[in-house]
């Protein structure tokens, strides 16, 4: 059965509903993202090697996985809005703690205390967008969403390099915290109360609803394929600066344009991949994604000392595919799960996502080696050849996931209703 093509407009309410998801997301993914572009600073200025790095990134994914599991089973107990604004509130605090520590094992901690409230964010949102939007809207309103990770690269990193650059590694974290605490507001004044599943329960403790959640075959496919595509960002990002610094001769200053000008490809490539996920089969775009992913990581995890032009060309189209999958794979993954289930199963799908992430991040510190604080990386072509194997195995799971969709609509043409009327 083919999906149904017609465009599905937006009421003024889900308009709003997308910009405040996606600001969510652009405070939530620049706390991440900006770990990248300062771990060339990091490594330097606290004198650790990319094993220890790779274990700041690993801190936050592991606390966020594990806060994911933990708060599964009372994900569809609670209207959405007040568990967003709790967990946003938490992120909040967890990175002002970033912006004031002073060692190493205090940088561990903090990120620890952010991914416990900021990994849980995601899923919240992406179960609000589930309850508020039909799944023949949901490619577009990914497309917004998935297009804070450019802005993250086109405002964010660039400002916060240049305030790493001018008061230290600290202010980038302080930044983030101010312009969460304006979004966190918005979420508190406008965003309206989203509780309609509350009516239709049926598992009446926490714990009972995180194993019937758990144990539901399809739901498992999903979850699979979601953690599968969270290992190769997190084993290629965190080291992806000093990759550029060490290996490709790209200097301080010109790494701010270089995540500017990806962050600029993808704010145009991400709206147009959305629409053509809402009239195209979405595996299809998925498909053709990770072939162009694969290819590009091949190229660029191979690159020696190169120009700054060529490498921007590089991070356009690898960035490119690499986010032209997130789209498609997350509407597509949003659509499995029945109404009742929607929160826990984005908190374990995201959790689940966390971990393989932390586990990747970890695994990727082992791999690539540094002799001192200005000698190349070594082996980071490695990590891609394991991304381009994961890739392959990622576009066989989405095949099923689709085929389950597919499957489901037509047993059941109302199987993704909208639940909070707007």
């Amino acid at each position: 059965m083919k999906e149904q093509n017609q465009s599905v407009p937006f009421t003024s309410y889900q308009k709003f509903a997308v910009f405040i998801l996606a600001i969510t997301q652009f405070t939530v993914i620049l706390d991440f993202m900006v770990m990248s572009p300062l771990g060339d600073i990091l490594m330097k200025d606290l004198d650790i090697k990319p094993a220890r790095f790779g274990l700041v990134v690993s801190a936050y994914a592991f606390s966020a996985g594990i806060s994911g599991l933990l708060t599964a089973g009372f994900a569809d107990k609670f209207d959405r809005k007040k568990l967003l604004l709790f967990f946003y509130i938490g992120f909040i605090v967890g990175t002002i703690l970033c912006g004031i520590v002073t060692s190493y094992a205090l940088l561990v901690a903090a990120r620890i205390v952010t991914g416990l409230f900021g990994g849980v964010i995601g899923s919240i949102s992406m179960a609000i967008v589930a309850d508020l939007f039909t799944l023949q809207q949901r490619g577009r309103v990914m497309g917004f969403i998935q297009m804070g990770f450019g802005a993250s690269q086109i405002l964010g990193i660039p400002i916060g390099l240049y305030f790493a650059n001018e008061w230290g590694w600290h202010a980038p974290f302080l930044w983030v915290a101010g312009m969460a605490a304006i979004v966190v507001t918005l979420i508190g004044i406008k965003l309206q109360p989203i509780n309609k599943h509350l009516l239709i329960q049926k598992d009446k403790s926490a714990f009972t609803h995180l194993i019937h959640t758990l144990t539901k075959k399809n739901y498992r496919i999903g979850f699979t394929a979601t953690a599968l595509l969270s290992v190769g960002g997190f084993m290629l990002m965190p080291f992806g600066s000093a990759f550029a610094i060490n290996n490709l001769h790209i200097t301080q200053h010109e790494l701010p344009i270089l995540f500017m000008i990806a962050g600029l490809s993808t704010l145009v490539i991400m709206p147009i991949i959305g629409k053509l996920s809402d009239s195209i089969d979405k595996f299809k775009i998925f498909s053709f994604a990770s072939i162009w992913t694969i290819v590009t990581v091949a190229l660029y995890t191979n690159l020696s000392v190169t120009p700054l032009w060529l490498v921007a060309i590089f991070n356009v189209l690898m960035m490119g595919g690499v986010m032209s999958r997130m789209i498609p794979s997350t509407a597509l993954v949003t659509a499995i799960p029945v109404v009742e289930d929607r929160g826990a199963f984005m908190s374990i799908n995201s959790s689940l996502q966390q971990i393989a992430g932390g586990i990747a991040a970890a695994f990727a510190g082992m791999i690539v080696v540094q002799k001192d604080k200005f000698s190349p990386l070594e082996h980071y072509n490695t990590l891609g050849f394991i991304i381009i194997g994961i890739s392959i195995l990622s576009i066989l799971l989405m095949f099923r996931v689709s085929k389950l969709i597919k499957k489901n609509a037509q047993e059941n043409a109302e199987n993704f209703p909208v639940i909070h009327e707007v």
